[in-house]
């Protein structure tokens, strides 16, 4: 059987017998009303991702300043380095004034002007092997030292060689240091040092002995000397100037100590009384 149909007072049919379309059809619209929209989910995700951010800025706060201190230190650093090797190698900081010290025989203000050639040169770039080619030319050189002092001066420290005598030569007399290196020559010797007279030469054994025990003498002693000879290494004889006073040394073996007993027996026995003393055998001096 059909069931009656029922006018409501909007003029439209009832369904199920609820009028005004109060029912289902009612409660769909409410939930489309109050449902959320793709608009609004995306939105609610916008909000989250911002807030996380937020909450990971404030977390990272002092992490993030680290890091910005270090790199700002870095860049300060990195800029004074660049900023000191450029002004170090400019202009500001080149040679006007080279320096020579350590010089007695050689004439400091001749090397000066044979190195004046490194003046206008920044000190950083000081040509090491120009310095040393000019310093060859000077026998008396046996080493030397570069030492800049900014702004603009650079100090050649030198060492110069010790001569221990003269040797005769074809050219006249030879002085030369202990490593047999000539530093000058001259028709006659030079003047206070002695001559000395090696069999074989400045090459020799004999002569190595002469260089030692020159070298262990006391300064005033030294002065005395006029001749040193030796035919080998083991009979080495000096003389004493003024008196003619011979000292037989013998080897160079414990120079030292037998300069020191030569020392006390002059001390003792004046030269101008004593032919010669005999230290070869230091712990037994015979005086004549």
């Amino acid at each position: 059987p059909t069931r009656p149909r029922v006018d409501t007072p909007a003029g439209r049919p009832a369904v199920d017998g609820r009028p005004g379309g109060i029912g289902p059809a009612a409660d769909d619209d409410d939930s489309a009303a109050d449902g959320i929209g793709v608009r609004d989910v995306w939105a609610a995700a916008r909000a989250r991702r911002r807030a996380l951010r937020a909450e990971v800025r404030r977390f990272t706060v002092r992490q993030r300043r680290r890091r910005l201190l270090w790199g700002v230190s870095l860049a300060a650093l990195l800029l004074l380095v660049l900023g000191t090797i450029g002004a170090a190698y400019s202009p500001l900081f080149a040679v006007d004034k080279v320096s020579v010290v350590g010089t007695s025989s050689l004439d400091a203000a001749t090397v000066e002007t044979a190195l004046a050639g490194q003046l206008g040169t920044p000190l950083p770039l000081v040509d090491s092997s120009a310095v040393k080619a000019v310093l060859v030319a000077f026998p008396l050189v046996e080493s030397y030292t570069l030492e800049a002092r900014p702004p603009h001066e650079l100090v050649v420290r030198i060492v110069e060689r010790t001569p221990i005598g003269s040797i005769r030569s074809a050219a006249g007399y030879t002085l030369v240091d202990a490593a047999g290196v000539a530093l000058s020559t001259t028709p006659d010797p030079a003047s206070g040092h002695p001559v000395i007279v090696a069999s074989g030469g400045v090459g020799s054994e004999a002569f190595r002995a002469i260089g030692t025990v020159f070298r262990s003498l006391p300064a005033d002693i030294r002065a005395q000397v006029t001749d040193m000879t030796a035919t080998t290494a083991n009979d080495v004889t000096l003389t004493l100037g003024g008196t003619g006073t011979e000292v037989v040394w013998g080897n160079a073996d414990d120079s030292a100590y037998k300069a020191v007993v030569l020392a006390k027996a002059m001390t003792a026995r004046p030269p101008d009384g004593v032919s010669s003393y005999d230290v070869s055998s230091p712990n037994a001096v015979v005086m004549r």
